[in-house]
């Protein structure tokens, strides 16, 4: 072993009596070599200065080697900047179908599968019990005897190293921005490292006011959604926060919701401020005013994640899916098909075989009207919606009674919007086919009864669909506990692209289901005497698919689900609350739709003004709100209008957002000028 040298070369010399550690004398001089300059540099003007035994501590005669630190990025494993993860967009293999109630952890890495053979033209006989594609026979479908094709739920393809996908284009190297909000601007992101899932019994984030005053529980605040408190344990007696000024849900007017989550749980805060920052929109001005966006019911903005997910598929991954052998071919169809992965996990579906791609929820209306309907609906069959429904959930089922001969009925509402139970269910009978209703009105906010909805109609025998556009961003879904035949929502109401959307169908319900359009990619094998179909979903995925919407659909739901939409659901109805207390301070404001079970949205009407007037008015503030029917003219008539103001929310918006709005409304009323700042 060769000596200890300072940094001149020389030895430095040793205490004979002891074989271990040397005395101080020679822990001075070792000092004083270690602090000499380094070669051709001036030395420092302490370097010859003694040093005593006390100002160093002992250490071993021998010196000891320490490696260089490895440097790691401190950004979550699914973040770009951590390429040892593997991409964002392969499906774990085991994933929960039910969404816990969360701690606002950053989401888990997903795994990696390897490509499965027989991806480009999948053999006969490879999955028994697969649904497989079909002679083609407008009139029957006959399972038993067709050959069967395995569509397979593995990922085909796993790239390397995605160092070079992770740097987006003009944003510097992979990793130097994140994802989302929680993984940079909340305490001690740095140090953020994966949680395990909150148990269910785990204390719900509690909300605190930003104002002066004790912390106020979330449990103190009426709760009346069936969604926020199913699984919910006693809890003590709660603190009174007043009685509400209206007959529906609301929220005392000093409490203003920022959640946090429970103790103990290493999760970040919700911060619906720091969340605002990551759509990047919403940092824009309108008419010299900062953008307070409140149609949100209409679409929701994009945050930075999804928007940079496009550029990579966009840059690094772009082509046609599932037939061709290159590199590209294989990107795409992974991230293609991962996105139905993550779209069957958000809704709790059995299998990604039960989601179908579509533009959005008005297709995929259109879809089981067309593949579902015209099979199943017969002459003098019955089909029931109810007075709260979109035109999509009306005008479809219109005209498939008119070409069948069937007859379309209409399940009625109370003075609330609430649809009456009791009367629904007179509506069913033996001829009831389909009920086709939605879980969230979108021209009122109420929240629809869906569970009971469906069990009422299954014992009926009939089949039921559900229009989850306007849910599926305010609160969890699960289709089975829901139990419905058919779910449909839209992605851009999702925070995702425009132009893609999906359809949830039992296994069994799509399997005895023709295709609605024909061309490539849902066909086996073609002749001019017959033509196999594939089995769902590609059946009914005619042509070349949305690719890259689909994907950033699923980056949309990475978003949603690294926050989680338990504390999402919970972040709004303190919102919604607050925004209605707010609201009804107005002079001659009135709202529509009091049902004690709303969502984001708040319809009105203001004395002396016309709607359409209001918004052009807020708009002058850069306040965004939807004013006119709403594809909804059937429940404004309900209630004697032809149009409201409906400002919707979103977990985005803040108190600020409301304050803005109530103030715009009192200058309007009052005949002030318009002023507000900022």
């Amino acid at each position: 072993m060769s000596e200890p040298r300072a940094a001149s070369g020389a030895a430095l010399p040793q205490d004979p009596t002891s074989a271990a550690w040397p005395d101080a004398a020679v822990i001075a001089r070792l000092a004083n070599a270690l602090f000499q300059a380094p070669p051709n540099q001036a030395p420092p003007s302490s370097t010859n200065a003694p040093l005593g035994a006390q100002g160093i501590p002992l250490a071993p005669q021998t010196p000891i080697t320490t490696p260089a630190p490895t440097v790691t990025t401190s950004a979550a494993p699914w973040v770009p900047g951590n390429p040892s993860a593997g991409p964002p967009d392969l499906p774990p293999t085991t994933i929960p179908s039910v969404v816990p109630t969360p701690s606002v952890t950053a989401p888990q890495p997903p795994s990696q599968s390897s490509l499965p053979p027989g991806l480009e033209l999948p053999q006969p006989g490879s999955s028994p019990g697969a649904i497989g594609p079909q002679a083609i026979d407008l009139q029957a479908i006959d399972l038993q005897g067709a050959p069967q094709f395995n569509l397979g739920d593995a990922v085909y393809f796993a790239p390397p190293d995605r160092r070079a996908l992770d740097a987006a284009p003009g944003r510097g190297a992979a990793g130097d921005e994140p994802a989302a909000y929680f993984l940079s601007e909340a305490p001690f992101a740095s140090h953020h490292a994966p949680q395990p899932p909150t148990p269910q019994s785990a204390r719900p984030p509690s909300a605190t006011p930003t104002g002066s005053g004790d912390p106020t529980p979330l449990d103190a605040v009426p709760t009346q959604n069936y969604f926020l408190n199913a699984d919910a344990t006693p809890q003590p007696p709660r603190p009174d926060v007043g009685k509400p000024s209206a007959d529906f849900a609301v929220m005392a007017p000093n409490l203003r919701p920022v959640l946090t989550p429970a103790f103990g749980g290493g999760a970040h805060p919700f911060d619906p401020h720091a969340i605002k920052r990551d759509f990047p929109i919403l940092q824009t001005r309108v008419h010299g005013k900062r953008l307070v966006w409140l149609d949100n019911a209409a679409t929701t903005q994009k945050p930075q994640a999804v928007i940079d997910r496009l550029s990579q598929y966009y840059t690094h991954e772009n082509s046609n899916i599932h037939r061709a052998a290159h590199e590209l071919a294989a990107r795409s169809t992974d991230a293609f098909e991962a996105a139905r992965e993550k779209v069957r996990r958000f809704l709790g579906a059995p299998s990604p075989r039960d989601i179908i791609f579509v533009r959005g929820a008005t297709e995929g209306i259109n879809l089981v009207a067309q593949a579902w309907g015209r099979r199943n609906i017969g002459e003098g069959d019955e089909i029931v919606v109810s007075w709260l429904e979109h035109h999509a959930n009306i005008v479809p089922w219109q005209q498939l009674c008119a070409e069948k001969g069937a007859r379309l009925r209409v399940a009625p509402v109370d003075d609330h919007g609430q649809i009456i139970l009791e009367e629904y269910e007179k509506l069913l009978g033996p001829r009831t086919k389909l009920v086709s209703m939605t879980q969230v009105s979108n021209a009122l906010g109420t929240i629809v009864p869906v569970t009971e909805i469906t069990a009422i109609a299954h014992r009926h025998g009939a089949c039921v669909l559900i229009d989850g556009a306007q849910s599926v961003s305010h609160m969890p879904v699960d289709v089975q506990a829901i139990g419905c035949d058919f779910f449909v929502f839209s992605g851009h109401k999702l925070f995702a692209p425009t132009g893609i959307g999906a359809v949830y169908g039992k296994e069994s319900v799509l399997a005895q289901m023709p295709p609605w359009q024909g061309g490539g990619n849902m066909i086996a094998d073609v002749t001019f005497e017959k033509t196999l179909y594939q089995g769902p979903p590609d059946r009914f995925e005619a042509g070349t698919a949305n690719i890259a919407d689909a994907v950033g659909l699923g980056a949309a739901i990475d978003y949603l689900q690294g926050i989680g939409m338990e504390v999402i659901s919970r972040y709004e109805h303190e919102l919604h609350g607050y925004a209605t207390e707010r609201m009804l301070g107005v002079p001659g404001l009135k709202m529509i739709g009091t049902a004690k079970d709303k969502a984001s949205v708040l319809s009105f009407v203001l004395d002396g003004h016309d709607p359409v007037d209001v918004g052009k008015a807020l708009d002058q503030d850069g306040i965004a709100v939807r004013a006119g029917h709403h594809c909804a003219q059937p429940i404004l008539r309900r209630f004697g209008l032809e149009a409201t103001v409906r400002p919707s929310l979103a977990f985005y918006n803040t108190c600020e957002d409301v304050d803005a709005l109530v103030a715009a409304l009192k200058r309007l009323q009052s005949g002030a000028p318009r002023g507000r700042v900022g």
